[in-house]
């Protein structure tokens, strides 16, 4: 069963469960996917963009070769606008504000990444507060990435000394046994691949 947002001619959007793959991994224990549980009930639908499989929300699946080449070209060229929402550890002290440190794979230790000015890729986060709880010490954060970096959000908050709630790779302490990552891919807007028309999606917070 998957949750459709928006079901278009020449696109689907989709709810991407949390813990749930993206996309095939290597090993017969992978194969389960969202993009192989779309393309059982929509066999047009073809991948554009990923999800870290313990980020839920919001993505994107073209219908043909020419509706993906389309939406490839408007993720190539940034005209894609995507918000995220989290929660992380800590208050956070300005409420809006952004990120700009390079990231590179921390291969010893893959799938990790890691900031590196002398060898990373530019890598690009904008910020807002939501709310601040001081009962139990966290923020909600709108996340708004103007790079698509492996890892980006996760690793721009951690570096802000903020990692994101249940993050297993880049909080201090591990999470708690069944607490996922509380990272929502909320807000997705994208040129329509055959008219160009601005398409907004959006999907509610689970968290």
């Amino acid at each position: 069963m998957i949750d459709i947002v928006t079901l278009d001619e020449h696109f689907i959007v989709v709810n991407k469960p949390s813990c749930l793959l993206s996309v095939p991994g290597r090993g017969p224990d992978k194969q389960d996917c969202l993009s192989a549980r779309v393309q059982r009930e929509f066999p047009d639908a073809l991948t554009v963009h990923r999800l870290d499989m313990e980020t839920s929300g919001l993505m994107v699946f073209a219908r043909g070769i020419d509706a993906q080449r389309a939406l490839g070209r408007a993720f190539e060229q940034r005209l894609v606008r995507k918000r995220y929402e989290a929660i992380i550890d800590g208050l956070l002290a300005t409420d809006t504000g952004t990120v700009d440190l390079p990231l590179i794979c921390d291969w010893p230790n893959r799938p990790r990444q890691m900031v590196s000015h002398e060898l990373g890729k530019p890598s690009i986060t904008h910020f807002a507060v939501i709310a601040r709880d001081r009962q139990l010490v966290r923020t909600r954060v709108s996340l708004m990435p103007v790079t698509g970096r492996s890892h980006q959000l996760r690793v721009h908050m951690a570096a802000l000394g903020h990692p994101i709630v249940g993050d297993s790779l880049y909080a201090a302490t591990p999470p708690a046994p069944g607490e996922r990552l509380l990272l929502h891919a909320a807000e997705l807007s994208f040129p329509h691949p055959r008219t160009g028309e601005a398409v907004t999606v959006r999907s509610a917070v689970p968290f």
